[in-house]
């Protein structure tokens, strides 16, 4: 989960899931979108790829990536039920009484 979050800490490679939303795009595409060299995109792509966020397949010469949504879906969820959020409706809190429930 760790890398998950390091990996969203960048505004650059945040804006490129929110750009991969819309479906696969070639790496020179999504560099088009940022005033950076290739080479810091290429760093970008690969803190994305280690952490599970894209994935990247080459397809005649150019890399094309992905999102992985369930790679973010997981560790969200992971840090909702570790900050306590998240709970089925109706579900009681520790140390609370359940919904309906009279002392």
């Amino acid at each position: 989960m760790s890398k998950v979050f390091d990996a969203l800490s960048h505004p650059i490679r945040r804006e490129v899931l929110e750009l991969l939303k819309g479906g696969g795009m070639t790496a020179g595409d999504i560099a088009d979108h940022f005033p950076v060299s290739k080479p810091t995109m290429s760093g970008h792509f690969a803190k994305l790829k280690e952490a599970g966020l894209i994935h990247g397949e080459n397809r005649r010469g150019s890399v094309v990536y992905t999102l992985n949504m369930s790679t973010l879906e997981e560790a969200l969820h992971t840090f909702m039920g570790r900050m306590g959020l998240g709970r089925a409706e109706g579900e009681a809190r520790p140390g609370t009484k359940p919904q309906g429930e009279t002392q």
